[in-house]
């Protein structure tokens, strides 16, 4: 798979090869720079290669070549880790930095978008779960669509932003990989700092009435929004982690503590 990319571009194997679900990697030197040879196997992978190209290196990591359905990204040398960071007591300064970020990919562009996916095509899944399931699903998909009836502030959406999708480019700063490549309001983006299966200090109230002002400020977002954006996000965690035989428990306890600060503010 990527012998003939290895020749094209002249580079030079860095490391052992990485198998997911949706693509096959390959540490790689190109010119001397440390690269990440990446082979998608599955569509959102394909768009977000479009989309990683679209933002040409502001606030994403760099493109170097593309072909087909590979690119060859620039790579992350950094030690610092974001998720590392949230669960050693600097959980406030890692969304901060999280959210610089994605005001940077949420700049405005007078380029046309690439192939994107709107926001309600996404959410098909929670529709779903909430039909068959009702109570927390029926709350989120109610809240869902009347978000997505009423955009504010649309454009492209990483989609899928979390700790470990931004990463430490040393000079660069802290850049995103592995976007999805959708068409919304810029709400979406923030709310998966709230729901973070690999984060445990998102099953604690706490930690939501702490970051919740934090997250407000650096995005510009007011407070009810973005509580409403994180109960229709945790709804659509739940309904993925359903769909795929695992456990929607701890996103739908996520879509609860939501749910119950966004009354106690009413």
């Amino acid at each position: 798979m990527f012998d003939h990319f290895i020749q094209a571009w002249a580079l030079v194997p860095d490391g052992a090869p990485v198998i997911t679900h949706s693509s096959r990697l390959l540490p790689v030197r190109w010119q001397g720079l440390p690269a990440m040879l990446k082979v998608a196997t599955v569509g959102e992978e394909k768009r977000g290669g479009l989309l990683m190209q679209w933002w040409d290196g502001e606030g994403s990591a760099k493109v170097y070549a593309q072909e087909g359905d590979a690119l060859l990204l620039e790579r992350a040398q950094g030690r610092q880790s974001l998720l590392a960071m949230a669960m050693n007591d600097k959980d406030d300064a890692a969304s901060r930095i999280i959210c610089r970020t994605v005001k940077t990919l949420h700049s405005p562009s007078a380029k046309p978008y690439p192939e994107l996916v709107p926001l309600d095509i996404w959410f098909r899944s929670l529709e779903a779960a909430s039909c068959a399931h009702g109570s927390l699903f029926a709350t989120s998909d109610m809240i869902a669509k009347t978000l997505l009836a009423e955009p504010r502030e649309t454009g492209v959406l990483h989609g899928d932003i979390h700790h470990s999708n931004i990463l430490d480019f040393e000079a660069r700063g802290f850049l995103a990989i592995d976007p999805k490549g959708l068409l919304g309001e810029r709400g979406y983006d923030y709310a998966n700092l709230f729901c973070n299966p690999d984060l445990p200090a998102t099953q604690d109230p706490e930690r939501l009435r702490r970051q919740l002002p934090i997250v407000a400020r650096e995005s510009g977002l007011a407070p009810e929004r973005l509580l409403r954006w994180i109960i229709a996000y945790a709804g659509l965690s739940a309904a993925w982690f359903l769909e795929d035989g695992g456990d929607p428990g701890p996103a739908l306890r996520v879509a609860e503590i939501a749910a119950a600060e966004l009354a106690a503010n009413a």
